[in-house]
């Protein structure tokens, strides 16, 4: 099916990656798109950053006008990486373009997965996506699992498909117990319907009796109705004194040295690099067998519920609160599955070779 391997030895063409939006956003796929252009030149590549605008994948006039001015400037036969939070929502210029420029498709995660969308709105965002990935010469994923999903809903065929899972990077030292009798909870992820914090929350405050705290570190802007009612829930639970709504970071590893435990109620994850990142730190998880979070967190290193399941998550909760001996069988699992995540040498050599099958 799809491949992900090492580069051949051979000249290598100039690469134009065009990202929508701020670059330095503190989001997985921003941190994929930023080490991937830092990785891809370190082994040799010349990348040029083709800045979009900020609306996709919902994009104004103004932004396809400026993206279409963007590719028409390319030569012919320019080799051309565009994030899917863009390339998805601009079936006409992918078809248009790509009859002279070679488009290489990157999905994080598929459009129409994203939480808290009308079925209207995820209809158009699946056809507009299916459109443009079908005028791109090759497709990367994230995961295997996104992989499968393009197969089977979007009918791409499994010969220009290629996985280059996000990297790591080396293991950090041991957390950082904080020795105060509670146990503290970290949730890391945009305050969006997907990320699944309502449910979080809502499992937590089913555990008053226990002693926990918890730190859910994320932007507060993406979403602000979501990140408005995940506000509301706490103050109507009564658990403003033990849940902290930390906001957007650039750099979280203070909170996972201070952690105990991680958990994410997440509803479909592309790949799921916050999971990647608590294994990293040796911490024990708690997550959801939606999308890829299966494929990086083993059975030996966490817990996955359902998705959408608050009982069954307060029950891992529980668990995991009142058990410190498994607490720690399950750090010492996050410890060896973080010794086999690939790093982001890997990630740039897998994407490397799929842009080389195209050129």
């Amino acid at each position: 099916m799809w491949r992900a391997a090492g580069t051949r030895q051979r000249s290598l063409p100039d690469l134009r990656f065009a990202i929508p939006g701020d670059i330095e956003t503190p989001t997985g796929g921003y941190i994929y798109d930023r080490r991937l252009m830092t990785e891809l030149r370190r082994i040799g590549w010349s990348v040029e950053h083709l800045a979009l605008g900020a609306r996709f994948p919902d994009p104004t006039p103004a932004d396809l006008a400026a993206a279409a001015r963007s590719l028409a400037a390319l030569p012919d036969g320019g080799l051309v990486l565009l994030d899917g939070l863009a390339y998805g929502a601009m079936p006409e210029l992918a078809e248009a373009e790509g009859r002279r420029l070679r488009l290489v498709g990157l999905v994080h995660h598929p459009l129409a997965c994203e939480g808290g969308l009308t079925p209207a709105h995820q209809e158009r965002l699946k056809e507009s996506e299916r459109r443009a990935l079908q005028a791109a010469r090759a497709v990367i994923c994230t995961s295997a699992a996104t992989a499968r999903t393009l197969v089977a809903e979007y009918g791409m065929a499994s010969n220009r498909l290629f996985v280059a899972w996000p990297g790591t990077d080396a293991a950090t030292p041991a957390t950082e117990p904080v020795g105060d009798g509670l146990v503290h909870l970290l949730s890391v992820g945009t305050l969006t319907h997907r990320k699944g914090h309502d449910l979080l929350v809502d499992a937590l405050a089913g555990l008053t009796n226990l002693p926990w705290r918890c730190v859910i570190a994320g932007s507060l802007e993406r979403e602000p109705a979501t990140a408005a009612m995940v506000r509301e829930k706490i103050v109507r639970h009564g658990l403003g004194d033990r849940i902290r709504l930390a906001g957007a970071s650039q750099d979280l590893s203070a909170y996972y040295a201070r952690a105990d435990v991680f958990v994410l109620a997440t509803r479909h994850e592309g790949y799921g690099m916050a999971f990647a990142e608590a294994l990293r730190h040796g911490l024990p998880v708690i997550g959801t067998t939606a999308g890829a979070v299966p494929e990086v967190v083993p059975a030996t290193a966490g817990v996955l519920v359902a998705p959408d399941d608050a009982a069954s998550l307060a029950a891992a909760l529980r668990r995991m609160l009142t058990e410190p001996a498994r607490r720690q069988h399950l750090a010492t699992g996050a410890r060896a599955a973080a010794a086999a995540l690939p790093r982001w040498k890997d990630t740039a050599q897998a994407v490397a070779q799929a842009l080389l099958s195209v050129s």
